[in-house]
């Protein structure tokens, strides 16, 4: 299993409760197609699954 998960934000969430924008920015997004790489633990797989319409996943390849 990856050990990072690339994450884009490739839509906005203006217009997406205020849950889902909190969310995005615990995991750190600011602008719209910024690129983060997070940790692959559970705390982080479960925000992502909250706003996987907004967002783009790719695995980090080993």
């Amino acid at each position: 299993m990856a050990e990072r998960i690339k994450v884009t934000l490739v839509k906005s969430g203006i217009g997406q409760n205020k849950r889902i924008r909190d969310t995005l920015r615990a995991l750190g997004f600011r602008k719209l197609n910024q690129t983060i790489w997070v940790k692959n633990n559970p705390a982080v797989r479960g925000m992502l699954r909250k706003v996987v319409h907004l967002v783009k996943i790719e695995l980090e390849r080993e």
